[in-house]
C-alpha cells in the first residue's frame, strides 16, 4: 500500500478553511436565533398590551355601570359582559368594591377568554374630579396568560379636551401557557374620545399614550412609548390603529397596529428598514 504524504503546508490551510467555515455557519445560526428570539419578545409584548387593554376595559366598565346604576337609583345594566359573567357590589357608606368573577371555566368578552376575579375598590363621590380605582387580580387570565397584580386607575371627570381621562398605573406580570414570564411597568393614559354619557358601549372609542417597559425573563428590556395614540374601539379586541416606538439594547423599531381596520394583524419596522408581520393571538 502506498501512502501519500500530505505537505504541512496545505494541511494547515485545510485546517484554518475548516475553522472559518465552521466559525460562519456557528455566526449565521447565532444570528438567526437572536432574530427569532427578538421577534418572539414583540409578539410577547404585543400580546401584554392587549392584555392590559382588556383589562382596562373589564375595570373601566364595570365601574361606569355601577356609577351610573347609582346615579339613577336603579340596578347595573351590564350589556358589556356576556351572561356567565358575576359582578357582586358591596355598598358600605362611601366605600365600593366590585368583585368581577369570570369563573374557573371561563366567559368570553368581546372575543376573548377570561377567567378567575378582578376586585375593583374605591371612595365614591358623586361631586369628585378625580376617583382612584384600585384592582386585584385573583387567579386570573386571560386567553389561558395569568396576570398577576395589585394596582391603580386614576378616573378624571374631564381632560383639557372636556373627555373622561384613565391613568393606569402598570405594575403586572404575565405568565404563558409555555412557561414563559415577562413583566411590564409603566403608565398609561386613556382618553376616552367617543360614546361617552351613554350606556351604549358599541360606540366607545379611547385613545391611549403613555410610556413602558417589558422584562423577560432573560433579562431583556424592552422600551416602549407611544408616538401615534392607539385607537381604542371597545367593538374590537385589538387596536385598530396607532404606533409605538420600541427600544433594546441592541435592536429598534416602530411598532405599528395598522389604519382602522379591526384584526390581529401589526407590523414591526426596524430602524434598518426591514419590516416584519406579527400576528396578534
Amino acid at each position: 500500500m502506498k501512502r501519500k504524504k500530505i505537505a504541512p503546508r496545505i494541511l494547515t490551510t485545510f485546517i484554518v478553511l475548516s475553522l472559518v467555515f465552521t466559525s460562519c455557519t456557528k455566526d449565521e445560526d447565532d444570528s438567526a436565533d437572536t432574530q427569532q428570539q427578538n421577534l418572539e419578545e414583540l409578539r410577547m409584548s404585543s400580546e401584554m398590551d392587549d392584555m392590559e387593554t382588556v383589562l382596562e376595559d373589564v375595570v373601566i366598565t364595570a365601574y361606569e355601570d355601577q356609577e351610573t346604576a347609582e346615579n339613577r337609583m336603579a340596578n347595573a345594566v351590564q350589556a358589556y359582559f356576556s351572561d356567565c359573567v358575576t359582578i357582586t357590589a358591596v355598598l358600605q357608606l362611601n366605600h365600593r368594591e366590585l368583585t368581577i368573577d369570570f369563573g374557573t371555566e371561563g366567559c368570553f368578552v368581546n372575543g376573548h377568554l377570561l377567567k378567575g376575579q378582578i376586585v375593583v375598590t374605591y371612595d365614591r363621590d358623586p361631586e369628585a374630579q378625580e376617583v382612584m380605582l384600585n384592582y386585584t387580580l385573583v387567579d386570573f387570565y386571560i386567553n389561558l396568560r395569568q396576570l398577576i397584580g395589585t394596582r391603580t386607575i386614576l378616573r378624571e371627570l374631564s381632560n383639557e379636551n372636556g373627555n373622561p381621562q384613565f391613568t393606569h398605573t402598570l405594575n403586572l406580570t404575565v405568565i404563558w401557557p409555555n412557561g414563559a414570564q415577562a413583566t411590564r411597568d409603566g403608565l398609561k393614559v386613556r382618553e376616552w374620545v367617543e360614546g361617552f354619557g351613554d350606556a351604549d358601549f358599541t360606540n366607545d372609542v379611547f385613545e391611549i399614550t403613555g410610556h413602558w417597559n417589558s422584562t423577560f425573563v432573560n433579562g431583556n428590556t424592552h422600551s416602549h412609548e407611544v408616538i401615534i395614540p392607539l385607537r381604542r374601539e371597545l367593538t374590537c379586541a385589538h387596536f385598530v390603529s396607532g404606533s409605538i416606538d420600541v427600544e433594546r439594547t441592541y435592536f429598534s423599531g416602530v411598532l405599528d397596529f395598522g389604519e382602522g381596520a379591526c384584526d390581529n394583524q401589526a407590523t414591526f419596522t426596524f430602524d434598518s428598514g426591514d419590516v416584519v408581520n406579527i400576528t396578534l393571538n
